[in-house]
């Protein structure tokens, strides 16, 4: 296409009306993250002319839209092309010398103002920013716009205009032909972009980006139109018009799922701020949802026009939740790192998490149902506890935990319902096996008392109690933390006398030196002979054996060397009291204590050779 016809006056040179060098250059290499950002700018004027002329057709009949108007994209490799065209309002020459001849002037913007109060029959206007046509640029070295404004005859007196530039700083107006209203844009492509001048790539940006504008957008291929875009919001359907057919199709089109939903959320925000939103919380444990990507992927939409999953519309520890959110408060043509910025979107952020986090609290009264959740989901939410101060007060009414005394999961409400009358604290035992928890020797002395411990084993429980210590007033304490304060309870009689062991805490602190903090009796010990504790102030010791194995400890973090405990009335303890009372070398069994007690609590021996040499040799000298 020329600027020129050969029986038409000379084009018109124009410069643009702003630094347009600079400007360019910004839409080209910083304000948009992927290239094919174009094509989603370009068919969203597009949609904006479409919906703009059918909303003046309400008054003026003349302008009705024909029959399937829509949105063609149409590639040329031979002439090495690509044209977007579309049936919508269209523009005179002085639009065109307005809105595409001064950067970051939008028609668009200008015709939105003139509706307010004027009806509630309003379009869904995208473009409002004024930049987005320029994105064109990215692609195209040369840009070429024909266009015949809607109510305007063609023919005799020339009111089709041609605009065209290489974005270079001026551009020109020249008289055109065009058989109907609207706007047809040719971009002739750069070298480096025959990517944007196959149909299937173009049909796979289009999907991605404009699936849901309501306007038929096709790909001209093989000489046929194929369609390349739903066409449906199903988000800005009325709730009761979605199927839960249709729901559960978009779950799996976003998520790359192939299960049902466990929970769709479905609404529309209004009044100071505008969107609507459609969620869904997964029905199964994706592969890796706790050490993979961490951030959450809702998908942000402006006026149905997919702008970016990377808008962090829900906190990390809501990351598994998929779905759209779409708001008329955003403009289309900002950039992701600009929306970072936008407080309206942190207003829809804490509005979006809410609402999620209200949904959750409802469904966790249905317990059976809310265990499938929880257990597909509990230690991403735990992270919550950890680094948001904001929702922890409401995350800690839906955690669930296992308990050492009740079958199933437990809830902090429930644990503090069941409270002796003399507990202050509530009893927590992190360790790495679920399953090896309930029989751990930590557990001896409250198991014995009738005390409830709750049992958490995710990786995530190591650290969340350093940050949310406690709830409604009670501390969360760790059994392995301190000296737990276990005389407050009546304690069941206990067979055999308890022996007096304090020289035997002395020979095994000599011999153990600095591999413990110290050693001492207690009655927290029902079948097992030794027991291993943290100091009462620091880390427990679940959190030690995680920042060691990080070697990437705090100093002063690591928690120092263990306390250990032995049972005065167990047989073994009695016999090495007795030893010890004789004077005898208890170097070899004070190292199989410890080491014993480390393999009680999960960790291997400090030597695992000579531990079982020594074992080895307690075994022969026992037969």
């Amino acid at each position: 296409m020329s600027d020129t016809t050969p029986d038409a006056p000379a084009a018109e040179r124009h410069q643009f009306g702003a630094e347009v060098g600079r400007l360019l250059d910004l839409v080209v290499h910083s304000l948009y993250s992927e290239r094919e950002i174009f094509l989603r700018e370009l068919v969203a004027n597009a949609a904006d002319a479409t919906d703009r002329r059918r909303f003046e057709a309400l008054t003026d009949p003349a302008l009705c839209l024909p029959e399937g108007a829509g949105v063609r994209v149409v590639p040329d490799k031979d002439a090495r092309t690509l044209t977007i065209e579309d049936q919508g309002i269209g523009m005179t020459r002085e639009e065109l010398a307005q809105n595409l001849g001064t950067i970051a002037r939008s028609g668009t913007r200008a015709f939105a103002s003139t509706l307010e109060g004027a009806s509630d029959e309003k379009p869904s206007l995208i473009g409002q920013f004024g930049v987005g046509f320029y994105a064109g640029f990215m692609v195209a070295d040369r840009v070429e716009v024909t266009s015949l404004k809607a109510g305007h005859k063609a023919g005799g007196d020339s009111s089709a205009w041609l605009w065209a530039s290489d974005g270079r700083g001026d551009y020109t107006l020249a008289p055109a032909e065009r058989d109907a209203p609207g706007t047809t844009i040719v971009l002739h492509m750069k070298a480096d972009a025959d990517e944007y001048l196959e149909p299937y790539r173009l049909e796979t940006a289009i999907r991605k980006w404009a699936d849901h504008i309501a306007l038929p957008i096709t790909v001209a291929r093989d000489g046929k139109d194929s369609p390349a875009n739903d066409g449906t919001a199903l988000w800005r359907k009325p709730k009761a018009e979605v199927t839960e057919e249709a729901a559960n199709e978009l779950y799996r089109h976003l998520g790359h799922y192939f299960d049902t939903p466990w929970a769709t959320l479905q609404w529309r925000a209004e009044g100071s701020l505008e969107f609507y939103a459609l969620l869904f919380f997964p029905g199964a444990k994706p592969f890796d949802p706790v050490e993979g990507d961490r951030t959450s992927h809702v998908r942000l939409h402006v006026k149905r026009m997919f702008i970016t999953d990377d808008a962090k519309l829900l906190p990390d520890w809501l990351r598994f939740v998929q779905g759209v959110v779409d708001t008329e408060d955003l403009p289309l043509n900002v950039s992701r790192e600009m929306l970072q910025a936008t407080p309206v979107l942190a207003r829809i952020r804490k509005a979006v998490t809410n609402r999620v986090l209200s949904e959750l609290k409802t469904r966790a009264k249905d317990a059976e149902s809310y265990a499938k959740f929880w257990e597909n989901f509990g230690p991403v939410m735990k992270e919550g506890l950890w680094d948001d101060t904001e929702h922890r007060a409401a995350l800690s009414e839906l955690m669930r935990f296992r308990s050492s005394t009740q079958e199933g999961w437990v809830s902090l409400a429930d644990y503090v319902s069941r409270m002796k009358p003399e507990q202050e604290a509530i009893y927590i035992l992190v360790g790495e096996d679920a399953a090896s928890l309930p029989g751990s020797p930590q557990l001896e002395g409250f198991k014995s008392r009738g005390v409830e411990v709750l049992l958490l084993s995710d990786q995530v429980d190591a650290f969340w109690p350093e940050r949310m210590s406690e709830y409604e007033g009670r501390a969360i304490r760790s059994v392995t933390q301190g000296t737990a304060d276990l005389s407050k309870f009546e304690a069941p009689a206990q067979s055999g006398e308890a022996a007096d062991v304090g020289k035997l805490i002395d020979a095994l602190k000599a011999a153990l030196g600095a591999q413990v903090d110290d050693v001492r009796a207690t009655d927290r010990l029902v079948d097992s002979a030794v027991v291993l504790s943290a100091k009462a102030a620091g880390p427990d010791l679940q959190m030690q054996r995680l920042l060691r194995r990080t070697g990437r400890a705090p100093m002063g973090m690591t928690g120092g060397a263990p306390v250990l405990e032995i049972n005065p009335r167990h047989r073994l303890i009695k016999s090495l009291a007795a030893r010890a009372e004789g004077g005898g070398s208890l170097a070899d069994q004070a190292a199989t204590l410890l080491d014993l007690a480390r393999v009680q609590d999960g960790e291997p021996p400090h030597d695992p050779a000579a531990f079982a040499r020594r074992v080895a040799d307690a075994l022969a000298a026992g037969i």
